[in-house]
């Protein structure tokens, strides 16, 4: 059928991939008030005006276009994530709370962990895409964890491509996301003790920031320089 439609040529392979049921917080299948199936639409919509709801309320003074902006990538990337980051063959709950949560693993801490990242290289005036790389020291050990795990991406795609687990990814990148917000806590990084080891701290943030990225856009996310 779906060669037939034209939405795959003959040279690409496909793979039937089982998925879990997404449970109510009954623990029964995920229903309408009235008992019917939900509608994609209506949950991507009911997660957009959550988010902006959400967005509204953190930044007041926040023009309408960036309420939207970023109303739209929280709300429909929690939503993907939510449901990427289970293990596809087992049932879950659909919880707005959780999966709009900004702690945790979720999109939105993703997100905020990506626009930390971006909000350091304003704060010191720093063009974000034209910093070059710089030689990295990790002498302190959130330095080395969060380097080591950087250099470990490869490997989680891989391993995704390999099980057709998208969760593998999505813990991957919240660990990411963990490691980092450990290392800016005890590595200063703006106000480091010399310019070649604040250059260096940089170049770990800039690539935390671009893993985070093309992490989040192999799962269909948007990511937010503020947020």
């Amino acid at each position: 059928m779906v060669r037939s439609a034209g939405w795959a040529a003959d040279d690409v392979s496909l793979e039937y991939v089982g998925f879990g049921t997404i449970l109510g917080k009954d623990n029964k299948p995920f229903k309408t008030r009235e008992g019917g199936t939900v509608r994609l639409t209506d949950v991507l919509d009911e997660a957009v005006k959550r988010a902006g709801d959400a967005a509204r309320d953190k930044a007041p003074d926040a023009s309408d276009d960036e309420v939207a902006v970023i109303a739209e990538a929280v709300g429909i990337g929690a939503v993907k994530y939510a449901d990427l980051s289970n293990d596809r063959i087992k049932d879950y709950v659909f919880d707005w709370d959780r999966m709009l949560a900004l702690e945790g693993n979720t999109a939105p801490y993703l997100l905020y962990s990506y626009a930390r990242i971006r909000s350091i290289f304003r704060k010191g005036e720093i063009d974000f895409a034209g910093f070059a790389p710089a030689a990295v020291t990790v002498d302190e050990p959130a330095e080395r964890a969060l380097a080591v795990h950087l250099i470990q991406f490869g490997q989680a795609v891989a391993s995704v491509d390999a099980s057709l687990e998208p969760h593998r990814l999505t813990n991957y990148l919240y660990e990411l996301a963990g490691r980092f917000h450990r290392f800016f806590e005890r590595c200063p990084v703006l106000k480091a003790d010399s310019d070649a080891l604040r250059d260096s701290r940089l170049t770990l943030a800039k690539l935390t920031a671009e893993v985070l990225g093309r992490g989040l856009g192999l799962l269909g996310i948007q990511t937010l320089e503020r947020m």
